[in-house]
C-alpha cells in the first residue's frame, strides 16, 4: 500500500496469514519498513498527475500503447519548448508600439518663441573694423565691400573670435528690430526676451523660455490676462544694412518650441518675408519614448552640454540631441586638429573625454582643411559616431508644434508714421535716401507675426511595450495548457514528487550508515 504524502514513502508488509480486508488494528507490521521503489513512486505520480500524456503511458497494458503515449508526450513537449523559447526571445527583443491619444489641456503653457534677423551682421558697425582687417594700410580709401572681399568676411569673424573680441556690436540688437510686442493684448518689451547666438543668424532672441530657479513662474499660460494665447510681434529688419554679396534676401526667422527645449532655429526656422502680417497657428504634439532596455533615449545632461547651455543666458533647457552632436563634432575636431570647426563658431568650449577641464578652443582657419577632413571622417562613419558620440541618444521627451501659416499685407497707411518714428529713433543708421523713400523702405523691411493657439487638444504619442511580464507569463501558460495541459499546480505536483524522491534517497543513505554503525559495534 502506497501513501503519497510527505512522510509516507514506505510500504507496510502484511502478515501472510491475514486477509487483505482486515482493519488496521489487525495488521501485523514488521519492525523495519520496506522502502518504496523509485519506479513505483514515478509510476504513481504519472497516474495521478494532471499533466496530459503521462497517465496514458503509466496505465498502458502493452508496449505499443506505452510507446504511443510516450512518443506523443515527447513530441508535444518539444513543441512546447519551441514555442516557450520563442515567446521568451520575443519578450527580450523588447518590441514597442506607439499609442496615439488626444487630451484636452486647459490651461496650458504658451510655447517659447525665438526670432532672428536673417542677416547676422549689420553693415554700419561692421564695415570699419572689417576694412581695417582686410586693408591694414587702406591707401586707396576703400569704404565699401567688393565681391572679392565678401569671401574674407568669415576670416575676419574667425580672427576676432580667436582674439576673444566681443561681436555683439556687429549684430542687430532686439531694441533696433522690435517695433511692438503684446501677449494677450498686454504689452511686452525687449526685457522679456533672452538672447542666444546662432552660427547662421548671429544674435537671436527668445521669449517665454523657462528660466533657471524660476519654478515655472516666468512661463506664460495661454489664458493669462483672460486671453486665448496670442503673441503679436512687429519687426523691422533694416535690410539696407545687410552685408552685400553675403545675404540673398530680407527676412526674419522664427521658431516655435517648447519652453525647456533648445531652439533649433538654424535647421527648423521659418522665414518671414517683410510686407506681410504672418499668422502662425500652432497645435501641440508630445512624443515620449521608453527608456532602457526598450530604447537608448536619454534626458541626462553631460558636463560638456551644461557648458554649452550656459550660452543661452539663464534658460533652463533640457538635453538636446542636436546640441549633443555639435559638441561631439567640435570635441573630435579639436582632438584631431587642435582647433574647432569655424562653421560652429559659437560653440568653442570643449571638455575632453575622461577630463573635467573646460577648454576654450580656437577656431580653425578656413584654409586649414583639417577640420573638414575630421568632420567628414566622424559623420560618415557609424563606428566613429558610436565611439565618440556614444552619449548622443534620442531625447526621451519631444514636444513639437505643428504650424499652420497664413499671411496678409501689412502695414496699413495709418501705421506708417508710427513705424517711421520707430526707425528714425533706432540705433541703426538710416539709408541715405530715407527722407524721400522712407515709405518704400518700410514696405521692404517691416513685418508682423502672430503666434496663436489653434486648439487646446494635445496629440500624445506614447511609446509602450508590446509585451509585459503579465503577457509573457500568459503566453507561456497558454502554450503549456495547449500542448501538455500543464498548469502551476502541475508544476507543484512535480516538485512534490522530486521532494519525495530526494527524501527517499536521504532515508536510504541514513539507513546504510546506521547498518555500518551496527556492524562495527
Amino acid at each position: 500500500m502506497l501513501f503519497i504524502i510527505e512522510n509516507a514513502i514506505f510500504t507496510t508488509k502484511l502478515s501472510p496469514h491475514s486477509p487483505t480486508d482486515v482493519s488496521v488494528d489487525e495488521k501485523t507490521i514488521d519492525s523495519k519498513p520496506i522502502p518504496v521503489r523509485r519506479r513505483s513512486l514515478v509510476r504513481e505520480f504519472c497516474l495521478i498527475t494532471s499533466i496530459h500524456g503521462l497517465p496514458g503511458a503509466a496505465r498502458s497494458t502493452n508496449i505499443l500503447n506505452f510507446i504511443f503515449w510516450s512518443l506523443s508526450f515527447i513530441c508535444f513537449m518539444g513543441f512546447l519548448v519551441y514555442f516557450v523559447v520563442t515567446a521568451i526571445q520575443a519578450y527580450f527583443q523588447y518590441p514597442t508600439k506607439i499609442d496615439v491619444t488626444y487630451e484636452r489641456q486647459y490651461p496650458q503653457y504658451f510655447p517659447a518663441v525665438s526670432i532672428c534677423n536673417a542677416s547676422p551682421i549689420r553693415y554700419d558697425t561692421f564695415i570699419g573694423a572689417f576694412l581695417n582687417y582686410t586693408y591694414p594700410n587702406n591707401t586707396n580709401n576703400i569704404t565699401t565691400i567688393s565681391s572679392n572681399d565678401s569671401s574674407n568676411v568669415f576670416n575676419f569673424l574667425i580672427d576676432a573670435t580667436n582674439k576673444n573680441q566681443l561681436l555683439d556690436s556687429y549684430f542687430f540688437s532686439l531694441t533696433s528690430m522690435l517695433y511692438s510686442c503684446t501677449f494677450n493684448s498686454v504689452p511686452c518689451s525687449a526685457a522679456d526676451f533672452i538672447s542666444f547666438t546662432s552660427p547662421t543668424y548671429g544674435q537671436c532672441y527668445t521669449i517665454n523660455a523657462k528660466l533657471k530657479n524660476s519654478t515655472n513662474s516666468n512661463i506664460r499660460y495661454t489664458n493669462e490676462n483672460g486671453g486665448i494665447g496670442v503673441l503679436q510681434l512687429g519687426l523691422y529688419v533694416h535690410s539696407h544694412e545687410y552685408l552685400p554679396y553675403v545675404n540673398d534676401g530680407a527676412r526674419a526667422v522664427i521658431i516655435v518650441h517648447d519652453n525647456t527645449q533648445v531652439p533649433t532655429i538654424d535647421t527648423s526656422g521659418i522665414f518671414l518675408a517683410p510686407g506681410r502680417k504672418h499668422k502662425l497657428g500652432y497645435k501641440k504634439k508630445v512624443t515620449s519614448f521608453l527608456s532602457s532596455p526598450y530604447t537608448d533615449c536619454t534626458s541626462s545632461v553631460s558636463d560638456s552640454m551644461k557648458v554649452a547651455l550656459e550660452s543661452y543666458n539663464g534658460a533652463d533647457y533640457m538635453y538636446s540631441e542636436n546640441l549633443c552632436y555639435e559638441i561631439c563634432q567640435q570635441t573630435y575636431v579639436y582632438q584631431q586638429c587642435g582647433c574647432v570647426s569655424p562653421f560652429l563658431w559659437n560653440s568653442r568650449s570643449v571638455i575632453l573625454p575622461g577630463t573635467d577641464t573646460i577648454i576654450v578652443a580656437p577656431l580653425c582657419n578656413m584654409s586649414n582643411l583639417c577640420f573638414s577632413t575630421a568632420t567628414n571622417t566622424l559623420l560618415t562613419s557609424n563606428s566613429q559616431i558610436a565611439t565618440y558620440c556614444s552619449d548622443c541618444s534620442q531625447q526621451c521627451l519631444l514636444t513639437n508644434f505643428i504650424i499652420e501659416i497664413s499671411s496678409l499685407k501689412t502695414p496699413l497707411q495709418w501705421q506708417m508714421n508710427y513705424i517711421k518714428a520707430f526707425v528714425e529713433n533706432s540705433t541703426v543708421s538710416l539709408a541715405s535716401n530715407w527722407s524721400t523713400a522712407w515709405r518704400e523702405y518700410i514696405y521692404d523691411n517691416y513685418l508682423s507675426v502672430v503666434v496663436a493657439l489653434e486648439t487646446i487638444t494635445i496629440e500624445n504619442n506614447t511609446q509602450t511595450s508590446v509585451l509585459g511580464v503579465v503577457d509573457i507569463i500568459s503566453n507561456i501558460g497558454g502554450q503549456c495548457g495547449l500542448w501538455i495541459g500543464i498548469s502551476f499546480l502541475s508544476i507543484f505536483e512535480l516538485i512534490e514528487m522530486i521532494y519525495i524522491l530526494i527524501k527517499r534517497e536521504y532515508y536510504l543513505i541514513q539507513q546504510s550508515r546506521q547498518r555500518k554503525v551496527d556492524v562495527s559495534g
